[in-house]
């Protein structure tokens, strides 16, 4: 009997970088709740030369293998905006996939710590991303539920490896379903009204996304920023990093399902962003956009029956005013009249009331839940 070695190689080649990637579409491909990511924007995220997040992060990235087959792959970031921020000398891990081997799980994440450790680091905090805008949290419930394409999925068994790796719960985020009603709930209308009329605000409607992204695309990610500013991790994003996530990510959008909150001095108070659900779309395209990938997604954004609730940003001075129920009704009122089933939140953390207090009006059920682990080294 052949005996089993492990070998880690760190990724240093944009083929190297081709077959890390390539590795989650592998491991996943029979698995019908995974969405694959679109495989050019990960590879755009994850090469030095392309992600303005090399600004202030580092990285490194490590693959396993076994009789010269892939096996697993790991990614070691350290965000220093964050460590200057909340003053933790934490690494963080993601990209964190691995074949049902606790051997191969824990290979590399070795492998990460060592590397860590030699960089000054106390502490291994993950799955995380280079900012709060990327994947997040490992799934934990709801492993029969169709993943999004903003989130993470992985298998059952990755949770007993990360217990039996030494990780302890962190944070934890929720995510919920919520229907579409055939009629704006009674209270939600009322309140609308009231808090439109005291606080003296109104919601723009939108024909054309370029209208949005010229014109407030840059206001959109200061309200994101300053409500976001004192949540789990948060980092605040350059201005790089900013312009790249409009170009990168904006085009996607549907201008009926934008909704912004304004102020009687026109500024952007509140705003929530949903898309269509392009997560089947993804599964059909198999993360290719080409040849025939984007006719898939084309398809799905003409016809949406789903939508994925992407952000939602509250001013804090208008935090708790009533500002959320009224950009939720409106944004109801647009997934009705366009046909809409239902909507996913997409992670929420579980302490985060205020938003989970969206979801009172409605017929909604909590069906995921993800979690950021901590270990000290």
């Amino acid at each position: 009997m052949e005996e089993k070695r492990i070998e880690i190689r760190e990724v240093k080649t944009i083929k190297e970088l081709k077959q890390f990637i390539q590795f989650e579409f592998d491991l996943y491909k029979d698995n019908k709740y995974w969405v694959p990511p679109l495989f050019s924007d990960e590879l755009n995220t994850l090469r030095k030369d392309i992600n303005p997040a090399f600004e202030v992060c580092e990285a490194v990235y490590y693959t396993a293998w076994i009789n010269n087959k892939m096996v697993g792959r790991i990614a070691g970031i350290i965000q220093h905006n964050y460590i200057k921020k909340w003053g933790n000398k934490y690494a963080r891990f993601g990209w964190f996939d691995f074949i049902e081997d606790f051997d191969v799980a824990k290979a590399l994440f070795d492998e990460v710590t060592k590397w860590a450790k030699s960089k000054g680091m106390v502490g291994l905090n993950g799955p995380l991303g280079f900012s709060d805008l990327d994947y997040e949290g490992l799934l934990i419930e709801g492993f029969n539920e169709l993943n999004t394409m903003a989130t993470l999925y992985n298998y059952p068994y990755y949770v007993d490896y990360y217990e039996k790796l030494g990780l302890k719960k962190d944070a934890d985020w929720v995510e919920f379903e919520i229907k579409v009603p055939n009629s704006i709930p009674e209270k939600a209308e009322k309140l609308s009204r009231i808090v439109k009329e005291r606080f003296q605000l109104h919601v723009k409607e939108f024909t054309n996304i370029s209208q949005v992204v010229n014109k407030y695309g840059r206001e959109v990610f200061e309200v994101i920023e300053k409500a976001y500013k004192n949540l789990y991790g948060v980092t605040e994003l350059t201005e790089k990093q900013i312009q790249y996530y409009i170009k990168s990510y904006f085009s996607f959008l549907s201008p009926k399902f934008v909704k912004l909150v304004f102020n009687k001095d026109d500024k952007i108070v509140g705003m929530v962003v949903g898309i269509p659900s392009l997560n089947r779309a993804l599964q059909k395209a198999k993360g290719k956009l080409f040849p025939f990938g984007f006719i898939h997604l084309l398809l799905a954004l003409k016809k949406p029956k789903y939508l994925d609730l992407l952000l939602g940003a509250v001013l804090p001075e208008y935090q708790g005013k009533g500002v959320d129920a009224l950009m939720m009704t409106e944004l109801t009122r647009s997934a009705m009249e366009a046909g809409i089933i239902s909507a996913e939140s997409n992670p929420e953390l579980e302490v985060n009331e205020k938003v989970q207090g969206h979801w009172k009006y409605f017929e909604a059920r909590q069906h995921k839940r993800r979690r950021a682990y901590l270990k000290l080294i």
